[in-house]
């Protein structure tokens, strides 16, 4: 005997599924940044984040890294980002190779140029530690990818090439810091800071 399934019953199963579909799509949503496919939306300390903006960080014509901010909630101005008081996220994808203890002087000396001396000499036995972790690891290939995580309660968790790097650190200040290197009022790279903070040039 032929079984009728009335439209409405079909128009059930088809939205069901949808529904249960829906959470893998969005968890499998990607964006392509110079190569480096990044995740739109991520968890950091069982918080969902999801990717503020993105962009490449250039030294003259040369691209060096693909760079991608995450936080709880869109903003789009620095002030707003170092506001956040949940966790948040910067990951670094090389696109290039290039000497890791060099890498690790050029972000100590952008805390440094975008803070003010006495804020900045409070987190310099953190900044030797950073600048340490670089440099034991040498050299860092294009396709390597660190990852800065600020986790309320914790600190800033440095994670190289899926390994975490030693003990957090602590200092809410020092990852706000980190973050002025690419959104201070001197960046690494100004296209970059507009590109995580979502900035579109018309």
């Amino acid at each position: 005997m032929k079984r009728i399934t009335s439209p409405s019953a079909l128009l059930g199963a088809a939205a069901l599924c949808t529904a249960l579909l829906q959470p893998a799509l969005l968890q499998a949503a990607t964006i392509d940044v110079g190569g480096v496919m990044l995740e739109d939306r991520v968890t950091v300390a069982n918080q969902p984040l999801v990717l503020n903006g993105a962009g490449i960080r250039y030294k003259a014509v040369f691209k060096v890294y693909t760079a991608g901010l995450y936080l709880g909630q869109k903003a789009d101005t620095p002030a707003a980002v170092l506001a956040a008081t949940g966790p948040r996220r910067m990951s670094i994808t090389m696109l290039r190779d290039i000497d890791s203890a060099e890498l690790g002087k050029l972000f100590s000396r952008g805390m440094e140029d975008n803070m003010e001396r006495a804020a900045f000499s409070k987190l310099i036995p953190g900044v030797l530690r950073m600048s340490q972790v670089f440099s034991d690891h040498k050299k860092l290939v294009a396709g390597d990818t660190f990852l800065l995580d600020w986790v309320p309660g914790t600190g800033t968790v440095l994670t190289i090439k899926g390994k975490v790097e030693g003990e957090p650190f602590k200092e809410p200040e020092f990852f706000n810091a980190l973050m002025r290197i690419w959104l201070g009022p001197k960046p690494a790279d100004w296209q970059l800071k507009d590109a995580l903070l979502g900035v579109k040039k018309g």
